[in-house]
């Protein structure tokens, strides 16, 4: 029987609803990490003085 590889194969990027995660190219010792993109939900809104009465 042949060995199985020992590369890994390509994932695919995963979409979520605010989250993207891509696939990292392996390091020296063969670990494969994924990288993880947030997307912010609050939209933020620059304060303003509010006005004297």
């Amino acid at each position: 029987m042949s060995a199985p590889p020992k590369e890994r194969p390509k994932v695919p990027d995963g979409h979520a609803a605010y989250v993207t995660t891509k696939q990292m190219q392996p390091n020296e010792k063969g670990f494969v990490g994924y990288e993880t993109t947030w997307e912010p939900w609050h939209k933020e809104v620059p304060y303003e003085t509010p006005k004297k009465p």
